[in-house]
């Protein structure tokens, strides 16, 4: 998980200007206007101070511009920075920003111009003349979102905590149930959304709008089992949604927005694959992002509405509630999808709530903790080990948006600060991020002394990384014994490795050479900092496995392996689960036996697991088995290379007889004087890493290298794409994808309105063959003379509907009608039953019906004449 592929929001709508018009925007000292209604005019920015980049009355074009040459200078040293740049300039390709490189650029125009940013503005602006735009329609007042707090009630702060949990609980929707009933107003979570807006969300409120989306929901059409995609940004629609979800009996599917317009292609077809194997009947998302998704819609049979969670709690104002069963589905996790395309892990209650109550036990967890969070709520670790492990034990969340805390990393700690948090997630980017990337001056007056669990998980754990974040935050009360790397996966449904409370981070150092030969651990002696010797591989323990799971590495035959031995890791416990959604293929190869394989190697030490690497993802090469993990870490630290943004693969050779090693890095900035030097530094770092050279080195620019939504390296899809060699190949113009997405509709679209124009004949037939089965036979069953003869009326006219209606029916069990007085009870399924009890039923009877029936205008005669037995529903 990275930052350039870690942003969740609702896109910002920029207004395009061209070079021209942004050029001509000045700043004013001291003067404030009013804009004119409708899109504020460009060309009358002002702001309550001038910036030392931008005099009183000098254009903001040439300001921006400078301080992006400013920033650019500064990332990129010995680059320079090419000719002829102007406002329509791309931030990534000339300026070579990426995410952390936005963030700094963000901060300075802050700073320069006296305003406050909107945080999409740091992923959606793809030129100078977008940040020009955007200032000419921000507040002209500094307003920093960080510095204001959310505030808890009074009676409501941290000494204040729940008393029990729903220890007895067997689905998620009765432990929300439980803490709604036991304490309604107690606040749940405190939410910062992407827009600065922050609120608290309490149990009970949580519960009666869960109660209204799942009420909305069902007015859709949405009943138990039925698949519904959430594609929303953190915040209390998403919350709101899920909890609905589960409280109708449907089946919540995470998916993630996408993050560019550039983008927009890929992400789109890469999601219709999702929609269509979980059968999708419903996707909600936020309004912006409904025109789009509905392009969607028609390329997904079973997509049947796009629609806003706003829209849907309006349109019931009744509730409703489901009584979930463990087994019942509670959520489809799609696997992040690195090795290949996303699998559907089906997750019941029991599962969920397994693994929930194995890490509680795990880490001590009580209502007294503080979980603080910018996980996105599409991934595991932020959906199931942030909000519904806190949901379970009643421990409040205080959670911010990923976008958010990749704009200010500093906000995290700030919560953790402010809020007293005790645990707290990341992936392993986070803290290092967090370690180099925060001025002192932004930490002044934090207090980690209360974070007692880190947990580093979700991707390879960085011992350097690790202990820079340790030290440096020492100072600020930090211990260093509170970093925790876990180990899970969707399949286990998040936790399957905890170390133990208290333990703190331990490094097992073994020979590379032994490692490589042999896939034998062998522990070496290293002298006391000394970490650059060619021969040292360090692997971080993760911890043993959770009460009631077992782990076991194999090797490719399926035996055990001693310790120390590099090979399959494999799990069984409570929560694992039944397979992949509608994938028989990739579920049998998931299971050996009662075991599961999680798809990456490693070995046990102490009976630690330590991951090693992704099966998938090893190289073999002249007989050594090589693993990408270091090497990649070692080119992102190159000058001109986008760290975090490098795969290393394998790709056979057969001339040779084993596999080239590939080297794919994503440039900073274009230069071919640059292009040398870094093939010469990579060369350097696989001499010393790999013992040897690399067979390629692809240079490339940014958003080549594939990654999943989690931010994990997807080797095996950057190794297809260079083995097809469309590496090189320029990102798809934003016009061009839209109108390939507009071709690509028109059968789906075709399809879905013949159906649509099918339906609608259909029922057209239907109501016309009621309204003339009523015009003819009813008044003839209301006047024939006889009870005998106007029940065989009604019997024909029920079976000449089911007839001609084309729907058919079975009856069973006909024979076991007695002939004498009797009473048959229906289950009331619809209001067209007497019409099928009519054409089933052989003998006559009359229907027992409610008084008020007795007068109603039309249907009341018909009724008496049939001989209906009128009754009091009260009695």
């Amino acid at each position: 998980m990275t930052p350039d592929r870690l942003h969740h929001r609702e896109p910002l709508g920029i207004r395009k200007v061209d070079s021209a018009q942004a050029t001509g925007v000045s700043i004013r000292r001291g003067e404030q206007r009013a804009a004119p209604p409708g899109d504020p005019d460009i060309s009358d920015l002002t702001t309550n101070q001038a910036s030392s980049a931008a005099p009183a009355g000098e254009p903001v074009g040439p300001a921006v511009l400078a301080i992006l040459s400013e920033l650019h200078d500064e990332l990129h040293p010995s680059r320079s920075l090419s000719a002829g740049v102007t406002l329509t300039s791309s931030l990534d390709e000339t300026f070579g920003l990426d995410s952390l490189g936005r963030a700094q650029l963000m901060q300075r125009l802050e700073r320069s111009f006296n305003v406050a940013l909107p945080d999409e503005l740091m992923v959606d602006a793809e030129t100078p003349a977008d940040l020009v735009s955007a200032l000419a329609q921000v507040d002209s007042a500094l307003r920093d979102r960080a510095s204001t707090a959310i505030t808890l009630p009074d009676s409501q702060r941290a000494d204040q905590i729940i008393s029990g949990s729903p220890d007895d609980a067997l689905t998620l929707t009765a432990a929300l149930q439980w803490h709604a009933n036991h304490h309604p107003d107690f606040v749940h979570i405190l939410v910062q959304e992407d827009d600065g807006k922050q609120y608290t969300l309490t149990y009970g409120e949580l519960a009666n709008q869960a109660a209204r989306i799942a009420a909305g929901l069902a007015k859709l059409g949405v009943g138990p089992g039925d698949s519904v995609a959430l594609m929303l940004p953190t915040g209390r629609d998403y919350f709101c949604t899920f909890a609905g979800i589960l409280v109708a009996g449907a089946v919540p599917v995470p998916i993630y927005p996408p993050v560019r317009p550039s983008q927009l292609e890929a992400h789109l077809i890469r999601h219709e694959k999702i929609l269509e194997n979980a059968h999708a009947k419903v996707l909600v998302t936020v309004p912006a992002a409904l025109a789009i998704s509905r392009v969607v819609q028609s390329h997904v049979p079973s997509l049947e509405d796009v629609t806003t969670a706003a829209d849907i709690s309006t349109l019931s104002a009744s509730v409703f509630t489901y009584v979930a069963k463990p087994d019942d589905t509670a959520l489809l996790q799609y696997t992040s999808g690195s090795t290949g395309d996303p699998k559907g892990v089906v997750l019941t209650h029991a599962n969920l709530l397994a693994n929930i109550r194995a890490m509680g036990r795990a880490i001590d967890i009580s209502p007294s903790d503080t979980f603080v969070s910018w996980l996105p709520l599409y991934h595991d670790m932020g959906l199931i080990g942030a909000w519904l492990g806190m949901l379970v034990y009643g421990v409040r969340l205080v959670c911010m948006s990923p976008l958010g805390f990749l704009r200010r990393p500093s906000r995290w700690l700030e919560f953790l600060s402010e809020h007293g948090g005790t645990l707290s997630a990341a992936p392993n980017f986070a803290y290092e991020l967090c370690a180099h990337k925060i001025d002192d001056a932004d930490l002044e007056g934090i207090d980690l002394s209360r974070w007692r669990m880190a947990f580093n998980g979700a991707e390879p754990v960085s011992p350097r990384a690790t202990n820079a974040f340790c030290e440096r935050f020492a100072r600020y009360g930090f211990q260093s014994n509170a970093m925790a790397p876990v180990y899970g996966l969707a399949e286990c449904s998040l936790g399957l490795a905890f170390p133990p409370v208290g333990r703190g981070l331990v490094i097992d150092r073994v020979s590379q050479s032994v490692f490589a030969r042999s896939a034998r651990a062998q522990p070496v002696a290293s002298p006391a900092g000394d970490t650059n010797s060619t021969d040292l591989l360090e692997f971080v323990a993760c911890g043993s496995a959770l009460p009631g799971y077992q782990i076991r590495i194999v090797d490719e035959e399926s035996f055990e392996l001693p310790e120390r031995r590099e090979g399959r890791v494999q799990f069984q416990g409570p929560s694992a689960t039944s397979g992949y959604l509608r994938n028989p293929e990739a579920t049998a190869a998931l299971f050996d036996g009662p075991w599961l394989d999680t798809g990456d190697l490693g070995y046990l030490a102490n009976a630690e697991l330590h991951i090693t690497r992704r099966a998938k993802d090893m190289i073999i090469r002249a007989g050594r088995n090589l693993f990408p993990y270091e090497l990649e870490e070692a080119v992102g630290d190159i000058e001109g290379i986008r760290k975090g943004c490098v795969a290393v693969f394998g790709s056979n050779d057969d001339s040779a007889g084993t596999e080239r090693v590939v080297v794919l890095a994503e440039l900073r900035a274009n230069s071919d004087i640059a292009r040398a030097d870094i093939r010469i530094a990579v060369q350097q770092a696989a001499e010393r890493i790999f013992g040897g050279p690399v067979d390629d080195i692809v240079l490339a620019p940014a958003f080549s290298v594939l990654k999943t939504s989690s931010g994990k390296i997807r080797r095996s899809a950057c190794k297809e794409r260079y083995e097809r060699g469309q590496i090189s190949e320029k990102p798809t113009p934003l016009w061009w994808q839209l109108l390939k997405l507009g071709a690509r509709s028109v059968p789906g679209l075709f399809t879905r309105s013949a159906r649509s124009v099918g339906r609608w004949a259909y029922a057209s037939y239907i109501w016309l063959l009621i309204g003339t089965l009523t015009l003819v036979l009813v008044p003839l069953a209301i006047v024939l003379p006889t009870p005998t003869w106007r029940w065989r009326m009604a019997r024909l006219a029920g079976q000449l509907f089911v007839r001609l209606s084309a729907l058919g029916y079975e009856v069973n069990g006909r024979q076991h009608i007695p002939t004498t007085p009797h009473l048959l009870v229906a289950n009331h399924a619809s209001y067209m039953d007497w019409l099928v009890l009519f054409a089933a039923i052989p003998h006559p009877f009359s229907f027992v019906g409610k008084a008020q029936l007795r007068s109603a205008p039309g249907i009341g005669l018909l009724l008496r004449r049939l001989g209906t037995q009128f009754v009091e529903r009260e009695d």
